[in-house]
């Protein structure tokens, strides 16, 4: 089944963006299982489309954040263009209704998720040779920002070491220094104590069962000493309190 052109214009409308050349929009919505060839399917389009959002979102992301470290960066990129986010931005912009299938094949909210996904980094593809660089980064920034701000919440919410690190180098002009102050147990259950100090001011130790987790639980008691977060690091601040 082809992508007429009432199909063709309700995308366009979804998308918030009007094709000067409509066989672009059309090439990347057309499935390999509806395509003579490989070649004349979305694929080679999905192929860009994936480069462009790559680099849009790591522009974006390193002048939205420029006190993130490279690690925190990759990690709020990586699931800003996962398959599972791009899908859900491709299936609220209705492209799995416009795609041109096989038989057989079902569309709409039935279609794969990795084909809803690739609809999207397709259609990205035809924007950017349909109206350029510009075009293509105001589409992504338009209907992604909203995922931006997820991801970054969800990398963050438990990341307490990485927003001490981010309000202290803003705020403080100082980068938080992590102490061992105390191990205790046999070697297959160790708890340790580490302390962080931000400039000359030490905030309450923590304890966890590994390195890692006190240093969670530090960076968690400097920010909560500080006023920046509220939360508790676990189900109960009881259970945070024993532990020191």
């Amino acid at each position: 089944m082809s992508t007429d052109n009432g199909v063709l214009a309700r995308c366009q409308e979804n998308l918030g963006y009007r094709f000067e050349d409509v066989s672009l929009l059309r090439a990347s919505l057309r499935h390999s299982s509806s395509a003579n060839s490989r070649r004349e399917s979305n694929e080679r389009l999905e192929f860009l489309g994936d480069a462009v959002l790559e680099l849009v979102i790591c522009h974006e992301l390193y002048e939205c954040f420029p006190n993130a470290m490279e690690g925190d960066l990759t990690k709020i990129k990586s699931a800003v263009v996962s398959r599972r986010v791009c899908a859900r931005v491709a299936r609220k912009l209705h492209l799995p209704d416009a795609l041109t299938l096989g038989q057989g094949m079902e569309s709409g909210a039935n279609l794969p998720m990795s084909l809803a996904a690739a609809a999207l980094e397709a259609v990205i593809a035809a924007i950017y040779l349909d109206g350029g660089f510009d075009a293509a980064r105001e589409f992504i920034l338009r209907h992604m920002r909203e995922e931006i701000a997820r991801a970054n919440r969800s990398d963050h919410q438990y990341n307490f070491k990485s927003q001490l690190q981010q309000y202290a180098q803003r705020n403080l002009h100082a980068t938080p220094v992590y102490e061992l102050l105390d191990e205790k147990g046999p070697d297959h259950a160790k708890c340790f104590e580490i302390a962080v100090s931000v400039g000359p001011r030490q905030f309450p130790s923590a304890w966890g069962p590994s390195k890692k987790e006190a240093e969670q639980k530090a960076a968690w008691r400097a920010l909560r000493e500080l006023g920046v977060v509220r939360e508790a690091f676990s189900d109960t601040d009881a259970e945070l309190e024993q532990a020191g």
